[in-house]
């Protein structure tokens, strides 16, 4: 009997059920011992970086803490379903960037003076923002939380609540190298794409050159474009601050929107999580409508079509949509088509919905291919709901989520100059009679769900881990605090070339005394 306690309690004591902040048995979460107090700052965030972090803020309040969330459009406008729980609070700030009114496809054809603009714009914003009433008084009671979330793309000018609080950067992309190199990762450039572009695999040596030049210009683009003006903004404001990078490279935590499963493994370290899929779910049935337009496509099945929740009708350019709507019209399926104006000249077998439900309608098993513009959220809800994809990638991380598309064979991978009512027939019709994509989208489909823990749950036991060990800066790499100087031993390497130089030339010198006294002795 005795025995039979003792083994009892060591695998009580093994799981970890037992001790503060243990772990239950594999796949939960143990009882909560105190509600924390949690901020959460997406004000700036697009409808697609909300739908990453809103759910970690709603899976927060779900188990027990208080949490609030700054943002710029309420929950219960956004696509995903909210559950609204008792204990999380929606403050909206008007004081903040909106993408209503911008082209994205503008985007692509000029980016340079995209981010000059966007970086114009976060300039304003950094010295206006702490004259609105919700963020200024939002600001003063900081310090009453335990621990703030923030989007990691576009929010320096949010960095002051971060200073001397424990905090979280949200990475809504799969993760931005010159972030993680400032906390001592460095991303090797030989194969690690950055958040923009990729190529096929392998790199041609074209390919690499190419990914070395971006992994230096773009964090000074970032430093000089993005963030230059928002420091300046900061520093007046905030005389007493130190700067947005130091600050930056605080922070306990970076959850990441990265599977290994899905995409280019990464070299993490234990501060950095990877939460990818948080947002995905079990399909729900679809409404009436859609499920008789979808169940009465026989076995051709349906093509579902969406361009992201930033692509506006009126955005696309003419010639592109009379391509869209001619291959339609050629195709045995019927076609689901996310588009927020009337369509002139469209065949019966298109139906056009200004807001579809993609999950629900992705999850239908007669859904045969997906028509995307490469979102990273939209491969994941692809993947998890084995669809495959034709890949049409407009600005963004588009470009670098439809190579990862093409390289794992998850689908096609197209681009718009090259674009012709043929070249896209024929990919939608070998991604959809093709089984190799079938195969694969399932295999990847099957990974990304093989885990012991969902993200939520990820999410929520490193949430509160953080602040159980008050910051958690024993997970701190010692790289951090060091100088890009130090970090590439460009002082080790100058001090061994000075050495070596040094002995070479003493070397060189005795050679010709012994040479000279040689000769000497030889003339007398």
């Amino acid at each position: 009997m005795l025995t039979w306690l003792a083994v009892v309690a060591m695998v009580l004591v093994g799981t970890g059920t037992w001790g503060r902040g243990g772990r239950g048995v594999l796949g939960e979460l143990p009882p909560l011992q105190q509600p924390y107090n949690i901020l959460v700052l997406m004000p700036l965030s697009v409808r697609s970086h909300r739908n990453v972090i809103q759910p970690i803020a709603e899976a927060l309040a779900e188990r027990g803490h208080k949490v609030v969330t700054l943002t710029k459009e309420p929950s219960t406008t956004t696509t995903t379903p909210q559950h609204h729980p008792k204990n999380l609070t929606e403050m909206v700030t008007h004081t903040s960037i909106h993408e209503a009114d911008l082209n994205i496809f503008e985007v692509q054809q000029s980016p340079v003076r995209f981010l000059w603009q966007l970086g114009n714009n976060l300039t304003r914003l950094a010295g206006n923002v702490y004259n609105d009433s919700t963020v200024s008084e939002l600001y003063m009671k900081r310090k009453e939380f335990d621990l703030i979330f923030v989007d990691a793309l576009f929010h320096e000018a949010f960095y002051p609540f971060l200073h001397e609080v424990p905090f979280i950067l949200v990475s809504t992309v799969t993760g931005i190298h010159h972030q993680s190199a400032a906390v001592g990762n460095l991303h090797h450039p030989a194969y690690t794409p950055t958040i923009l572009w990729d190529f096929p695999r392998p790199w041609s040596l074209p390919n690499r050159l190419f990914n070395f030049m971006a992994h230096l210009s773009m964090p000074l683009i970032w430093s000089f474009l993005l963030k230059g003006g928002t420091q300046r903004e900061i520093s007046r404001q905030f005389p007493e601050l130190p700067s947005l990078d130091e600050i930056e490279r605080n922070r306990s935590l970076n959850f990441i929107n990265n599977h290994p499963g899905l995409d280019m493994p990464l070299p993490l370290l234990p501060s950095e999580v990877p939460v990818a899929g948080i947002h995905l779910r079990p399909a729900k049935p679809l409404p009436k409508d859609l499920l008789g337009w979808v169940e009465g496509a026989g076995e051709a099945g349906v093509l579902y079509v969406s361009l992201g929740s930033m692509v506006r009708g009126s955005h696309m350019h003419p010639h592109f949509r009379t391509i869209f709507v001619r291959v339609f019209r050629r195709l045995q399926q019927r076609v689901i088509w996310k588009f927020e104006k009337e369509v002139p000249e469209l065949s019966e077998n298109v139906m056009v919905r200004r807001w579809l439900p993609q999950q629900d309608v992705l999850g239908h098993p007669n859904v045969k291919a997906f028509l995307s513009h490469g979102g990273l959220l939209s491969l994941q809800e692809a993947v998890y709901h084995a669809t495959p994809l034709v890949a049409i990638p407009i600005c963004c991380d588009h470009t670098r989520v439809a190579a990862n598309i093409h390289n794992t064979g998850l689908g096609r991978w197209l681009a718009w100059d090259d674009l012709t009512e043929d070249l896209l027939l024929e990919a939608i019709h070998q991604v959809i009679n093709n089984t190799r994509y079938t195969e694969e989208v399932q295999q990847a489909s099957r990974r990304i769900q093989d885990q012991p823990q969902s993200a939520r749950d990820v999410a929520v036991f490193w949430s509160e881990y953080v602040v159980r060990h008050r910051g958690a800066p024993h997970l701190r790499s010692p790289a951090a605090d060091l100088s890009w100087i130090q970090f590439l031993l460009l002082d080790v390497l100058t001090v061994l070339t000075l050495t070596v130089t040094f002995l070479l030339l003493v070397t060189v010198w005795v050679w010709r005394w012994l040479s000279h006294r040689t000769g000497k002795i030889k003339l007398e």
